[in-house]
């Protein structure tokens, strides 16, 4: 019978999730199984149901509580976006990948993993991520495609002003050392397929160094700066507070890390 997964992008994919995150999830099915209806005396064709079964999933995820709302989930790194198929069969999603997948896309999907379902389902979604990531069908303009989306996102989203440093968005912060490794994993992919296995920066950042991409200080530096950071994140999150410190208290960090990224992508 035909299976079922969901896969996790963003911070749940990448092993990082925070006090508050929203749930960046994926849902696939097996187009290739071996009935293409559901039992019963009434069957529906798979795609209806998984995407009955998909529905469900949210609704359960994102009951309020006493407490608040659960969790936030958010779909639109499905194919084709908010347009798109709630649930896509792997082979409609590998199709997608292929042929329509902008680099941001596929920058999403190195971050992704699955997360739950049928193991089948998650074998083969790990598999059909490894082949895209290794062929890269953008490695003409990835360098330009990175650094034009680091800065539409730098000028739409960043929270700092002149006196206070938003340590996801600003230069030289979060989001700046996940484009790099991001940049260097999807470079270099097709040459050192282990940089594709994980689904999170650290590790990401250790085959970088295990492959000679970066030296093992250059590794290190930017795991152990995108750690601080993470950690004053999380701190201000338990206290309902933005990820924005003054920018004097992280000036040496946020120079080093805007030094890097002038050296990857200048």
């Amino acid at each position: 019978q035909a299976g079922f997964a969901i896969v996790g992008y963003g911070k749940l994919g990448g092993l990082e999730l925070g006090y508050g995150s929203d749930l960046d999830l994926v849902f696939v099915h097996d187009s290739a199984g071996s009935k293409t209806e559901t039992d019963g005396e009434r069957p529906l064709d798979n795609a209806v149901f998984f995407g009955r079964l998909t529905r469900r999933i949210i609704h359960v995820l994102t009951l309020s509580t006493p407490s608040g709302r659960m969790y936030e989930v958010d779909t639109r790194l499905r194919p084709s976006g908010g347009s798109g198929l709630l649930v896509s069969s792997l082979t409609a999603l590998e199709r997608y990948q292929r042929e329509d997948a902008w680099t941001w896309e596929h920058q999403a999907l190195l971050r992704s993993r699955a997360v739950a379902g049928d193991q089948t389902v998650r074998d083969a979604f790990e598999a059909l991520r490894r082949r895209i990531l290794v062929e890269s069908v953008h490695r003409d303009s990835l360098k330009q495609d990175v650094s034009a989306m680091r800065e539409r996102m730098r000028s739409e989203l960043s929270k700092g002003t002149a006196r206070l440093f938003d340590l996801k968005q600003d230069p030289g912060g979060i989001a700046d050392i996940e484009f790099i490794v991001q940049y260097l994993v999807l470079e270099h992919a097709r040459e050192h397929p282990e940089l594709v296995v994980y689904s999170d920066n650290i590790r990401q950042l250790e085959a970088l160094a295990r492959c000679t991409i970066l030296s093992g200080d250059e590794a290190r530096q930017l795991s152990d700066t995108y750690r601080q950071y993470r950690a004053i994140v999380h701190r201000l999150s338990l206290a309902g507070e933005p990820a924005l410190v003054p920018k004097a208290e992280v000036a040496d960090l946020a120079a080093r890390i805007i030094a890097f990224w002038e050296s990857v992508f200048e």
